[in-house]
C-alpha cells in the first residue's frame, strides 16, 4: 500500500461518546466508530466511570478498524475534555471517578488557587486535584482524562501533555509547574505527572490493547490535546487571526496568534501549539446541551425548519447548559433565562438557537476588547455544526463569513497532531490545511445582521444588569453593534 494510503488514527474522549477516525494526510476517511458515554450530573456535580472511556474506545477502534483492515497506521493521537481529571494507583489504575469539565464541586479550593495569584476558574483541574486529595488522600497520581487511555494503549502511565495540563497550573512560558505556589496550597509531592508537548512520542500500542481495541501493536502513541484544541487544529484555523467556533455541548472557541492574548480576569487562557505559536481561547457554558435538556425527544431538523418563522424570536434566551459561567466573563452564580414570551416550543427552539449565537457574539467581543487578533477566516466544526439552518444563523447573527469543513470533529484534530508529531514536520498548519477539507462557506445576510442587533443588545444589558458581566465589556459590545465581528 502506498505512503498516501496509510491512517493517521484520532481518539477524541468527548462528554457523550467517543470517537474514533482513520485518515489519510491528505484528509480521505478510511474509518470511524463511535460508542456512548453515560455520565453522573447532580446540581453541580458531573462525573464519569474512567473505566468507560476504554471500553468505548475498544468498541469505536473495531468499528473503525473493520472498514479499513490491514491498513498501516503512522500514529494516532488522543484528546479530552479540557479539566477532567481522576485519581489512579502508581500502576494507573482508577481509584476515583473522573471529575468531568464542568464539575463545580471544588470551588472553594479554585478560591485558595485564585489568593495565591494563580488565575484559575472553579471548574479548572487544579482545584479539582485538591478537592480530589482531600477527598482520598496523598500518594496518589492525579490523570488527566486521555491519560487514562493512554495508560492501556501503552501499558504504563504517561507523562501528560501541557495543552490539558494547562488547567492543572502547568506554566507554559516557563515549562514547568510552579513548585512553590503548589506547595502553598498543599499539593502533595509525585502528585503530578510530568509534562511534554503535545506531538511528542509517548510510546507504542502494546500487544494487550492491540487485542483489544484492533489497532496494530507497535503503532506510535503522540501526546495529545484538549478537545477544544483538536476541534481547532481540524478546522486549519491556526494561521494569526484565525477562529474556530466549537458548538458541542457547551460552546468553545480557540484562535491562533503570535503572542499570547493577555486576560487578567484568566478567561481567556492561551494554549501553546506543538510548534511554538499561541492559541488562545475561552469555553463557555453555552452550548447545544440546552436542546436536549428542553427537548429530549426533539427532531432537530423539524425543529429548525420551524425556528426559521422566528428571526428573531420574541424571547431571548441565555442558554447556560449547567450552572455558572466562564467564558466570555466569570460568573459563578450565574444560572440560564429567558427573557421574555416565546412563541411555543418554536419559538423557545429559535430562542435556544439564537440565544447561542448571541453568546458566541459576546465571546468575539469580549475577545476584541483585549485586543485579540480577529482578522482572519472563521470555522464552525462540533456536533452543532451540522445543523445547516443553525451554521447560517450563527453567521447571520455575527456579521462574518464563516467557513464548514467536511469532518467537524476534534478526532481529525488528533489524527492530524498525530501525523504532525509521527512526520517530523515544521508547521502544524501545514498538516492541518493539507488534511481538513472545507465543505461549505457562509456568508451573512446584512438584513438579518441587523435584525438581531436589537435583541443582542438586550441579551447584553440583561447580563450587565445580573452584575455577570462587567460594564467595560457591556460598553465595547454595544459600540461594535454597527460593525461585523470581522472588523476592528
Amino acid at each position: 500500500m502506498a505512503d498516501e494510503d496509510a491512517g493517521w488514527l484520532g481518539i477524541d474522549l468527548g462528554t457523550q461518546s467517543v470517537r474514533v477516525l482513520l485518515v489519510t494526510a491528505d484528509g480521505r476517511v478510511l474509518g470511524s466508530g463511535s460508542a456512548p458515554l453515560t455520565g453522573r450530573r447532580e446540581g453541580v456535580r458531573h462525573e464519569q466511570d474512567p473505566e468507560q472511556w476504554w471500553s468505548a474506545l475498544c468498541t469505536a477502534s473495531r468499528a473503525a478498524f473493520g472498514s479499513a483492515p490491514g491498513v498501516p497506521v503512522g500514529g494516532l493521537a488522543v484528546c479530552g475534555t479540557s479539566g477532567t481529571v481522576l485519581l489512579t494507583d502508581r500502576s494507573g489504575r482508577p481509584v476515583s471517578p473522573a471529575l468531568m469539565y464542568d464539575d463545580g464541586r471544588a470551588a472553594a479550593e479554585a478560591a485558595r488557587a485564585r489568593e495565591t495569584g494563580l488565575a484559575v476558574q472553579d471548574t479548572w483541574a487544579l482545584p479539582k486535584a485538591l478537592w480530589l486529595v482531600g477527598e482520598y488522600g496523598p500518594g496518589l497520581r492525579l490523570a488527566h482524562q486521555p491519560d487514562q487511555v493512554i495508560t492501556r494503549l501503552t501499558g504504563e502511565p504517561p507523562p501528560a501533555d501541557s495543552s490539558h495540563a494547562l488547567k492543572t497550573g502547568y506554566d507554559l512560558h516557563a515549562a514547568a509547574w510552579p513548585e512553590a505556589t503548589l506547595a502553598q496550597l498543599g499539593v502533595p509531592d509525585h502528585l503530578l505527572p510530568d509534562v511534554v508537548r503535545p506531538g511528542t512520542r509517548l510510546g507504542a500500542v502494546c500487544a494487550d490493547a492491540a487485542d483489544a481495541t484492533g489497532i496494530p501493536a507497535g503503532t506510535p502513541v503522540l501526546a495529545g490535546m484538549t478537545d477544544g484544541c483538536a476541534a481547532q487544529i481540524a478546522s486549519g484555523a491556526l494561521r494569526p487571526g484565525s477562529w474556530n467556533s466549537v458548538l458541542g455541548t457547551t460552546l468553545v472557541l480557540k484562535g491562533a496568534a503570535r503572542d499570547p492574548v493577555r486576560d487578567p480576569t484568566g478567561v481567556v487562557y492561551n494554549h501553546l501549539a506543538p510548534d511554538g505559536t499561541w492559541l488562545p481561547g475561552g469555553a463557555s457554558s453555552v452550548g447545544a446541551g440546552v436542546l436536549a435538556a428542553h427537548f429530549p425527544d426533539a427532531d432537530p431538523a423539524s425543529m429548525d425548519a420551524r425556528a426559521a418563522a422566528f428571526e428573531p424570536s420574541r424571547a431571548v434566551a441565555y442558554p447556560l447548559v449547567s450552572p455558572g459561567e466562564r467564558f466570555p466573563f466569570r460568573a459563578p452564580d450565574a444560572g440560564p433565562f429567558v427573557l421574555g414570551e416565546p412563541e411555543g416550543d418554536a419559538g423557545l427552539w429559535a430562542a435556544l438557537l439564537q440565544g447561542v449565537g448571541f453568546a458566541e457574539r459576546l465571546c468575539l467581543d469580549y475577545l476584541h476588547h483585549l485586543g485579540a487578533p480577529l482578522d482572519g477566516p472563521l470555522t464552525f466544526t462540533g456536533g452543532g455544526a451540522r445543523s445547516r439552518y443553525w451554521n447560517q444563523l450563527r453567521t447571520d447573527i455575527l456579521g462574518r463569513p464563516a467557513r464548514v469543513p467536511e469532518q467537524t470533529e476534534p478526532a481529525l484534530g488528533m489524527a492530524g497532531l498525530a501525523a504532525y508529531g509521527a512526520s517530523g514536520a515544521v508547521a502544524l498548519a501545514d498538516v492541518a490545511e493539507r488534511m481538513v477539507r472545507v465543505r461549505t462557506v457562509l456568508e451573512p445576510r446584512a438584513d438579518r445582521t441587523a435584525r438581531f442587533a436589537e435583541p443582542y443588545a438586550r441579551l447584553v444589558d440583561a447580563l450587565g444588569a445580573r452584575g455577570w458581566l462587567p460594564a467595560p465589556v457591556a460598553a465595547h459590545a454595544r459600540d461594535r453593534l454597527h460593525l461585523g465581528t470581522a472588523e476592528s
